[in-house]
């Protein structure tokens, strides 16, 4: 049963502790936590073996800044965990930043295109619950491309457009010295 963040938790009180239970909800990054290279990492390592050692199973979800997380398990294992402060809950990763991903992932998650850019904090439920749908028709998730690559969102994004004009940008950068040297000899 869909529940709006308005009567979620009152909801809540009427199951049993030992249902399943569903939760979905979105988050934002703050800006220094998008500059933070690790974060990803340690989102992902530090989720795995308390999702285990609790029974939790889900997914979270990164792009264009926001996460959709969707946790499912014995309602009063997920419902302690909305007592915690989230910014530094963490759990596995499915990045939704297309620069990040490898050829076969953009093969697998072209299914993906009407979800992007990632904006879930607009969604509605049913939008949501499409997108879990199509995500777990995945062989594997979407991944980022193996060579080199860090996490750190500000600097893939330059990397992104950076990288396809790299000539262009030396060219221009060759240029600008000159022009510099240039205007230096002409008012000397």
């Amino acid at each position: 049963m869909p529940l709006t963040h308005a009567n979620a938790f009152s909801k809540l009180d009427e199951i049993a502790d030992t249902a399943m239970i569903q939760l979905v909800y979105v988050s934002s990054l703050t800006l220094a936590s998008r500059l933070n290279a690790a974060i990803f990492d340690e989102v992902e390592a530090h989720a795995r073996d308390y999702n285990e050692q609790h029974g939790i199973t889900g997914t979270l979800c990164y792009g264009n800044g926001h996460f959709l997380q969707c946790m499912e398990g014995e309602k009063a294992k997920v419902a302690a965990l909305t007592q915690r402060d989230f910014s530094d809950w963490r759990m596995r990763l499915l990045f939704l930043e297309r620069w990040l991903w490898s050829p076969a992932t953009k093969k697998q998650a072209a299914q993906l295109s009407p979800y992007l850019p990632f904006a879930p904090q607009y969604w509605s439920a049913e939008r949501t619950e499409q997108f879990l749908q199509i995500i777990k028709t995945f062989d594997t998730p979407p991944h980022i491309k193996a060579a080199g690559i860090t996490y750190n969102a500000l600097g893939n994004m330059v990397r992104h457009i950076a990288a396809p004009h790299q000539a262009f940008l030396v060219v221009q950068g060759f240029l600008s010295v000159l022009l510099v040297i240039g205007l230096v000899l002409l008012y000397l």
